[in-house]
């Protein structure tokens, strides 16, 4: 049954053919011996690959030689590759267990493209589809992830989700197959051995069959969630201003409004709570300003406006060239170029973001405006106001930076030489 069950679940998902080369990740458990066994029993064309992250001492060693003496005598290709993960975590600045993570799957991908295989075989089963439900369930989630582990992803495909740890030792145990065991899998340290261990047993008592249930219900949400998906999606697109904008009005007009926030901000690094503080938002006064890790979100007037955090801005560059007004000069129609009366300038040039209290007299104005009043008036975001830019002669501003030069420099009929002034980020200079 065990064997049927595995083959049947590869034609339904279409994860390969017979035609396929398939790279078995196998660590030497008892899941991946399951796979390459079963798969090797169906006539399936299969390499293994073997990762030794040099994490458990010598039992990392007894797996690898576990695996190599497995693969000898089922005549399969091997490939080993020893990673220093300690130092690959302290350099990438993530856990031990997310940088095995990555090392695992690019390599995998490496030896995919040597030995021209289609796709990767991992030993992910029910019960791991199970406790990433669960996982998600307690930390909070959408639908996405109530959907359990997915068994195509790109290149990487999964042929025992339709089959548990119970059936997986069942078929070894039948064909008199051995295998290693990870001893750190014993330990509840970690928050997924703590639902395996403590919770999913406590659930099996109010139902034996709970895996089976729950992963059933997964399978129910993963269609509910094709549906959903289309809707969402148009929903989302309805809402959105250009790639950094969402209009709150027409947002509000949707089904589920709180729904299609959480689409578009859930992603970006916003947690459960911080979406309820957003929508609740909507019916404050604007200025409120929201950070994930690496995004801000302001809620401005009539939109939500988005802005990836970066950790130091790019400074920018005041160019300045002075020219003789020859027959024929005209000024700039360009709000990114501010041309004034040389003759009228003072002392050296600076460049600088304004401050409060700073005031000019806008170009064909003849009083003194504050530049918070302007900015104002020109409905300016927060984010905007805040990387706004003066160049000033002195105590002068002489330019709102790409919005207004000062009345006071303007160029007459009887300019004879101007000064020419641009801005740029720093490193995009030429």
């Amino acid at each position: 049954m065990f064997y049927q069950k595995v083959i049947r679940y590869i034609h339904e998902k279409e994860l390969f053919t017979k035609d396929d080369k398939i790279v078995v990740a196998l660590s030497g458990g008892a899941d991946s011996v399951a796979l390459l066994r079963v798969l090797l029993q169906g006539g399936y064309t299969c390499v293994a690959a073997h990762c030794n992250f040099h994490l458990r001492g010598k039992e990392s060693d007894r797996d690898a030689t576990f695996v190599q003496t497995l693969c000898t005598k089922l005549q399969v290709p091997l490939h080993i590759h020893d990673f220093d993960t300690k130092s690959y975590a302290e350099a990438h600045r993530v856990s031990v267990e997310m940088a095995a993570r990555e090392l695992r799957y690019a390599w995998f991908e490496e030896v995919r493209g040597q030995e021209r295989a289609q796709v990767i075989g991992v030993a992910h089963h029910r019960d791991d589809s199970v406790e990433t439900f669960l996982l998600n369930l307690v930390r909070g989630t959408g639908i996405q992830g109530l959907k359990g582990i997915a068994p195509k992803n790109g290149a990487i495909v999964r042929p025992l989700l339709d089959v548990g740890r119970t059936d997986i030792l069942a078929f070894l145990a039948s064909i008199g197959q051995d295998y290693v065991m990870d001893s750190t899998n014993q330990r509840d340290e970690f928050t997924r051995n703590k639902l395996r261990l403590n919770v999913l047993p406590l659930l099996r008592e109010i139902n034996p069959s709970v895996s089976e249930t729950i992963a059933e219900t997964a399978r129910r949400l993963s269609e509910v969630d094709a549906v959903y998906r289309v809707a969402i999606m148009e929903a989302c697109r309805r809402v959105k201003e250009g790639e950094d904008r969402i209009d709150i009005a027409r947002l509000r007009m949707e089904t589920a409004p709180q729904a299609v926030l959480f689409e578009l901000l859930y992603p970006l690094g916003f947690n459960a709570s911080q979406l309820q503080d957003i929508f609740r938002s909507l019916d404050a006064e604007s200025g409120r300003l929201f950070y994930s890790s690496g995004y801000a979100v302001l809620r401005d007037r009539d939109n939500l406006i988005i802005r990836k955090r970066e950790e130091e801005s790019p400074a920018w560059i005041l160019h300045q060239e002075t020219k003789e007004v020859k027959e024929g000069f005209q000024v700039p129609h360009d709000v990114h170029v501010a041309c004034l009366d040389a003759s009228k300038v003072t002392g050296p040039l600076v460049l600088r973001k304004w401050q409060a209290g700073d005031k000019f007299v806008p170009f064909g104005m003849r009083g003194f405006k504050k530049v918070r009043d302007y900015l104002r008036d020109r409905k300016f975001s927060r984010f905007d106001k805040e990387n706004q830019y003066v160049v000033c002669a002195g105590e002068d501003i002489v330019w709102l930076v790409n919005e207004r030069t000062d009345n006071r420099f303007r160029v007459t009929e009887r300019t004879r030489k101007v000064i020419m002034l641009r801005v740029e980020k720093e490193g995009l200079q030429g």
